[in-house]
């Protein structure tokens, strides 16, 4: 019986020549499709992935309004006027946001975007994964000639121990040998203000030919960034003010009530932050039978 879909190969045919047409047509079928380059009005924000060579639309930003996010205003307006230098097409520097953990770090950066989105309709996020960063120079040349430009974020950026995607990193923002294209700027956040531990580089001191030598190369990463925004951790006046904003953005009276209890959820929580005040002010909301958006936490 004959296999449905089952073409014999003609008696004469070369051995050799029926095994290469079955590799050839094999490896076709399991070959990635052609990239196709989306339709940047589709979509305010897309997602980078690597493998196979992929922008992913998202239509929804999960972000904060900018007005929400309190204790941070130096920080604020320097990303902000760097980000509007850069969506009016002039000169902008590329900007590492480093420091506490919860302090509004990336939501700094969406919200800059959301505020500034309704004025310069061509400005983009394009979200890269530091397991990706080997893969951004083919992402730059797909950007380079759209007529749109893109803020390149990476969220919570950081190396270890034997870690070569930094490697990586540095050509993102050098830009090679054709250079970093003029509509993209490189925006990223981290705990570390070297994007190492310090364990790392002082093992690099201790352990090197040239002690020095190879210290700066690891440090010399961040160095690449034009503009270092640093963020530390609130006092209690500034949490508050944090607490009272959300509450009000929620439509819940700031009460002494209120405020008690939020002094102990950051007791309880052992740290105070951005993060933690909204986290307390779902909480208060669920309480209260309000609706607000959970997953739209500072951080």
């Amino acid at each position: 019986m004959q296999r449905i879909g089952y073409r014999p190969e003609s008696p004469g045919a070369d051995p050799g020549d029926v095994a290469l047409r079955r590799i050839a047509a094999a490896l076709e079928r399991i070959s990635p499709p052609p990239f196709e380059v989306p339709d940047w009005n589709s979509a305010p924000a897309f997602v980078w992935h690597g493998q196979p060579d992929w922008l992913e639309p998202v239509t929804r930003i999960n972000r904060v309004d900018l007005g929400l996010l309190v204790g941070i205003d130096r920080a604020r307006d320097i990303l902000a006027q760097n980000t509007r230098q850069f969506a009016a097409g002039l000169p902008a520097n590329n900007a590492l946001l480093w420091g506490a953990r919860g302090m509004g770090k990336s939501s700094l950066v969406k919200a800059v975007h959301g505020a500034l989105a309704h004025d310069f309709g061509g400005l983009k996020i394009v979200e890269v994964q530091r397991e990706d960063l080997p893969s951004v120079g083919r992402l730059l040349n797909i950007l380079r000639g759209a007529e749109v430009r893109f803020i390149l974020f990476c969220d919570d950026l950081s190396f270890g121990h034997d870690d070569a995607h930094y490697k990586a990193l540095k050509a993102v923002l050098d830009g090679g040998v054709g250079g970093r294209p003029d509509n993209v700027v490189f925006y990223a956040t981290s705990n570390r203000r070297h994007l190492m531990p310090r364990d790392m580089i002082e093992n690099e001191r201790s352990t090197a030919i040239n002690r020095s030598e190879a210290a700066e190369e690891k440090i010399s990463l961040s160095d690449r960034f034009g503009l270092w925004l640093g963020f530390h951790p609130c006092n209690q006046d500034q949490y508050l003010a944090m607490i009272k904003g959300y509450c009000g953005a929620a439509g819940i009276d700031f009460t002494e009530e209120v405020c008690a209890e939020a002094l102990e959820w950051q007791v309880t929580r052992g740290n105070r932050s951005g993060r933690v005040a909204w986290q307390y002010v779902v909480d208060l909301a669920g309480r209260h039978g309000v609706s607000i958006r959970a997953d739209t936490a500072p951080g």
